[in-house]
């Protein structure tokens, strides 16, 4: 596999070497999923702040003026080529409605900003079928090659935003790594430690929100 790195933006659209099998990339993130009026989950709302090295090289690597910043058409540049590498790992997203994963369509443009010297990334992403606000839902954000680390700060940057939520009850879970190696040692083979690309089992360690309606 080619190492990411060949452009910033590499991040999104090559796989890291097996043996990289860790975060070398840092984003905090906020996530608001919101409910439409038809009782169906509607949108995905995210934003996310990538750490200042990682932004740095986004800046070297998209500023064709050599200004060292980024300008509107820069930055749009740099929004769709996100938007369209990050298509193939569903935008770092997981939904699940009653167990089953739901995916989500490409988003009509990412929006990227930069405040104080760190990449800013917002946009709205939407489920491919409709997701009724009810059963047993869940909302994650992982980067299932481990490259990127998603960090939300607190649990109240994982939302839920409408009436049709009115009903339900949600957590935010936290998995502990060690707990989750220990409760799946009969099934993370040396596979997924070494390459966790050809596995899904990433998202156990994801941080999520959880809904029962």
């Amino acid at each position: 596999m080619t190492y990411l790195r060949a452009a910033a933006v590499g991040l999104f659209a090559l796989a890291p070497l097996p043996a990289l099998a860790h975060p070398h990339v840092f984003a905090e993130a906020r996530l608001e999923v919101v409910a439409g009026a038809d009782g169906n989950v509607a949108e995905l709302h995210n934003v996310w702040r990538f750490d200042e090295m990682f932004s740095s090289s986004v800046i070297l690597d998209f500023d064709k003026n050599t200004d060292l910043k980024l300008d509107e058409a820069e930055l749009a540049e740099l929004g769709e080529t996100m938007r369209t590498s990050l298509a193939d790992y569903s935008y770092f997203t997981t939904i699940t409605m009653n167990g089953e994963t739901v995916d989500v369509t490409k988003p009509d443009v990412l929006h990227v900003t930069l405040q104080d010297n760190q990449l800013l990334v917002i946009f709205a992403i939407k489920p491919v079928k409709p997701v009724p606000v009810k059963g047993r839902l869940t909302f994650g954000i992982y980067d299932p090659t481990m490259y990127t680390s998603i960090d939300f700060p607190t649990d109240e940057d994982l939302a839920v935003k409408g009436e049709g939520f009115g009903h339900c009850q949600h957590k935010v879970v936290r998995p502990d790594p060690d707990e989750i190696i220990e409760q799946n040692s009969a099934t993370l083979t040396d596979a997924f430690f070494n390459d966790p690309t050809g596995t899904d089992m990433t998202k156990l360690f994801a941080t999520r929100l959880e809904l029962t309606c």
